[in-house]
């Protein structure tokens, strides 16, 4: 018997079992139906969501609804925008809910979300993007309609959530991200406790003034709800921004016209480490291994309505007084610390609010410096006034603060600087309504570090504030082998800082030496152990592209004696660059090198992801052999180093794209024209396999004997293919003509067009020529011979018609002999025809015969010699 009733526990339990598993498989289409239908009842937007489904055991007894990638998009006027998204939503309540019926609502006592976003948005009319509700329009009957969904919530949690939230009237923006939360409260009550665990980083700006960026806040608070009245009151709580720790009481009430504020919050001890709990930790160091002295406190309340035209009066005062601290690892303290700031507003107004920093101060081993500032007219147009006087020895900085720094700091700054302005002049450039007056030096400053390619001191840096501008009186400065003086003005140093405009100036620079690799930082060599494919990424992670800065907007006149370039030593180096939009103008740069002078004028810019240039080059009797030899550009253009020696006056333009790290030319890319005369040249045919084949197929050429002096040549060049326009030459009495192409690949291919007199062409070419008359030699013309160069310059090959050129020359030869003998009379000729020849006329036909054969012997003697 008990045997039975085992068994049939057991089935009992297994039918359970397998129900509560086929339960999922049953209620999903169901649940998926009243999602469904709660957002078309509720939501007017897109909303989409991969999947949902049901799980019994997942927070047993408790089902769990669960929700992937759900997303609502906004319609207009915010189209497009995604509002609210979240990778996992879930739903708990009773197992009991899921067998409701159609008209019945679902209670839910759960919800959580995972990994989410949510984008508030207010445009300029203050229209927000989150009324996405759609409005009720339906009769009061229609509310007795069930709902799918009902809450009967006692906890939520949200995790890993980014919230962000802009302004477009105030330009007010906020970021929280890193947003973990959760409550337990009973809301089915009117009046409740809720229990919340919050963490969290804040970042926010105003009108492009950044005042908070990844402040770490966390707040574990009971806060005690009304929700007939809409209020919620501060109980035990307890709040940190970083690590400074901050209590708050009072309430905070929803109204239908905004929020009231009645709150006091206030650091809950006194100690200097709560100043050092404001600082992120990445930066405090270990707070336990500091020794402080004096106090540092923070009490503020705010009081009254926040509204579309208002917001709560608050006044809230941070001080320190004669404070301390020093870290046990570190040799120097900083001491006579003094605070005191208040930000306070009285009437309600935000454009009232003001920040009185009335006193910094301190002091290391016997440097003191002070500072005070304050900020009134924040909403509209704040007007800033500050005053910095004192000294720093930046080598102590390290010393008395854990600055995680690669090299150590060093110098001394010395401030005496009193500034007064106000920020709609910022933007306007209004520059007569900033006052500024003082001095600010750097001397003995040394700074190496990631990015710089060589260590940096400058030995003095000299600025002066006037009333439009700064001055940068002096700048004394050397990396490497390299050195730099500067002089110059800024127009718009405060626009840079506070908003982010461009900065705007003119420099005077000077440099004894100049080596370009003292500013480009060397690409890290990697480990023998990589792959290829590891070190290649490896190596491009780590040299990244050379970008002009986008910020700035100001010309150099520049002079230096020596600049080196990769393995170009430039003499006399003058010119202007004016750096503007991402890309560098340059003008009138001029430079001796390669034994004469070049000139360039262009653009070269990185606004792109692949840096162009474009340039006009001027060359003014350089050295061929040099310029040729080490400028890999013109060694593709015209490859003449070591064949021709020389001089070389050129004008060249020339544009293409930029290696992105290296900044030299893509010889791929280039495109251009380029004009050039000889000057004072000589020919070294001995180190031309082109010209020494030349030579062997074109007899009556030697090369040793051109002269190239004053020859103009013009050509243009894209696409790695360079074509030659047609010139000409003249060798002794022989005129050439030479056109064609070749490639960057040195493939080529050429024609020239000889022009050559007979004489030229052997000697059984020049025994026929004796044998005329001189009247009858004077009338044989030049013969042209042509002739193609194809294959490269190291491998030519050359084909001439020397052949069929010969033979009209021979037949050439037989027609005035015929002509000759024809003039000499009809008769004569009509002997001949008629059969009645004398001797005289015998002579003359063996004469001719005689032609025929010497010029046939002519041909076989030139074209069948034995080699």
């Amino acid at each position: 018997m008990k045997k039975k009733i085992f068994i049939g526990i057991g089935i009992f339990f297994i039918v359970i079992i397998a129900a509560l598993f086929a339960i999922p498989i049953f209620f999903k289409d169901q649940i998926k139906a009243k999602i469904e239908k709660s957002i078309n009842e509720n939501v007017d937007a897109k909303v989409t969501f991969a999947d949902a489904d049901l799980r019994l055991f997942k927070n047993f007894p408790l089902a769990n609804v669960g929700i992937q990638k759900l997303v609502i998009i906004n319609k207009a006027p915010f189209e497009g925008d995604t509002l609210v998204a979240f990778e996992e939503l879930n739903l708990q309540m009773s197992i009991k809910e899921l067998f409701k019926g159609e008209g019945e609502a679902m209670r839910l006592q759960s919800i959580s979300v995972k990994n989410g976003k949510a984008n508030i948005l207010f445009d300029k009319n203050g229209i927000g993007n989150f009324d996405i509700a759609i409005k009720d329009n339906k009769k009061p009957e229609d509310d007795k309609q069930s709902k799918p969904f009902a809450l009967n919530i006692n906890s939520y949690k949200i995790e890993n959530f980014k919230f962000k939230y802009y302004d477009e009237r105030s330009k007010i923006k906020m970021v929280i991200k890193d947003l973990n939360h959760e409550g337990n409260g009973n809301f089915a009550a009117q009046k409740l406790d809720l229990i919340t665990k919050s963490t969290a980083k804040i970042s926010l700006n105003m009108d492009k003034m950044n005042y908070m960026n990844d402040v770490a806040i966390t707040l574990d608070a009971v806060l005690g709800i009304d929700l007939d009245n809409q209020k919620y009151t501060f109980k035990d709580n307890t709040a940190k921004i970083n690590e400074l720790p901050l209590q708050f009481n009072g309430f905070i009430q929803l109204l239908d016209a905004g929020q009231v504020y009645d709150l006091t919050f206030k650091t809950p001890t006194s100690s200097f480490k709560n100043f050092l709990g404001l600082i992120p930790a990445a930066y405090a160091g270990n707070l336990k291994d500091v020794k402080t002295t004096g106090d540092f406190t923070v009490n503020g309340k705010v009081n009254g309505t926040l509204t579309d035209t208002t917001v709560p009066k608050f006044n809230i005062a941070i001080a320190s007084t004669n404070s301390s601290f020093q870290y046990t690892n570190l040799p120097k303290s900083v001491e006579n610390i003094v605070i005191d700031t208040k930000i306070i507003n009285e009437t309600g107004i935000m454009n009232d609010t003001y920040v009185n920093l009335d006193k910094l101060s301190f002091k290391i081993d016997q440097d003191v410096f002070n500072a005070k500032a304050n900020i009134k007219n924040v909403a509209t147009n704040a007007l800033i006034a500050a005053e910095l006087k004192g000294t720093i020895n930046l080598s102590n900085v390290s010393k008395a603060y854990p600055v995680k720094l690669s090299t150590p700091l060093s110098g001394i700054l010395v401030a005496d600087v009193i500034t007064k302005f106000d920020m709609k002049s910022v933007e306007t450039n209004q520059y007569q309504n900033i006052q500024n007056a003082g001095n600010m030096t750097l001397t003995g400053f040394n700074y190496a570090g990631e990015g710089m390619a060589k260590p940096v001191k400058i030995n003095v840096a000299s600025v002066a504030f006037n009333t439009s501008r700064i001055n940068l009186n002096q700048f004394n400065a050397t990396t490497g082998k390299s050195d730099i003086q500067m002089t110059g003005t800024l127009d718009n140093f405060y626009g840079f800082m506070f908003k982010k405009q461009i900065l705007k100036g003119n420099f005077n620079m000077n440099s004894n030496q100049f080596l370009v690799s003292d500013f480009m930082s060397p690409t890290k060599p990697s480990s023998g152990s990589e792959t290829k494919t590891e070190s290649t990424s490896k190596t491009n992670s780590s040299s990244s592209s050379v970008k002009i800065p986008a910020f700035l907007d100001c010309s150099i006149t520049a002079k230096a004696n020596t600049v080196v370039y990769d393995n170009l030593t430039l003499k006399a180096v003058s010119g202007i660059m004016i750096i503007r939009d991402q890309a560098v103008k340059l003008m009138n740069v001029k430079t001796n090198v390669f034994g004469g002078q070049i000139g360039m004028n262009g653009v070269v810019s990185t606004k792109e992801k692949t840096p162009t240039f474009n340039m006009d080059l001027n060359l003014n009797k350089v050295d061929i052999a040099q310029s040729f030899t080490q400028l890999e550009m013109l060694k593709k253009i015209a490859p003449i180093a070591g064949v021709i020696n020389g001089k070389l006056n050129s004008t060249i333009k020339l544009n293409g794209n930029l290696d992105a790290k290296q900044m030299t030319p893509n010889l791929q890319t280039l495109s251009g024209d380029m004009i050039g005369q000889l000057l004072e040249t000589k020919v070294n045919p001995n180190n031309s396999q082109m010209l020494t084949a030349l030579t062997e197929n074109v007899k009556f050429l030697d090369v040793n004997k051109l002269n190239l002096n004053d020859l103009k040549a013009a050509l243009t060049f894209s696409d790695g293919k360079v074509n030659v326009k047609p010139f000409k030459i003249k060798y002794q009495d022989i005129v050439a003509e030479i056109g064609g192409a070749h490639g960057f690949d040195q493939n080529m291919n050429y024609n020239l067009k000889f022009d050559v007199p007979a004489k030229y062409l052997g000697t059984e070419v020049n025994k026929i020529l004796s044998k005329l008359s001189p009247a009858d030699a004077s009338k044989i013309q030049n013969v042209p011979i042509n002739a193609v160069m194809t294959g490269n310059f190291k491998s030519p090959k050359i084909t001439t018609d020397m052949k069929s050129a010969v033979t009209n020359l021979a037949n050439q030869l037989v027609k005035y002999q015929k002509e000759k003998l024809i003039n000499q009379g009809t008769s004569a000729l009509g002997n001949i025809i008629t059969g009645n020849k004398n001797p005289a006329d015998t002579t003359k036909t063996k004469k001719a015969d005689a032609i025929k054969n010497t010029a046939n012997d002519l041909l076989n003697g030139i074209f069948k010699k034995k080699k």
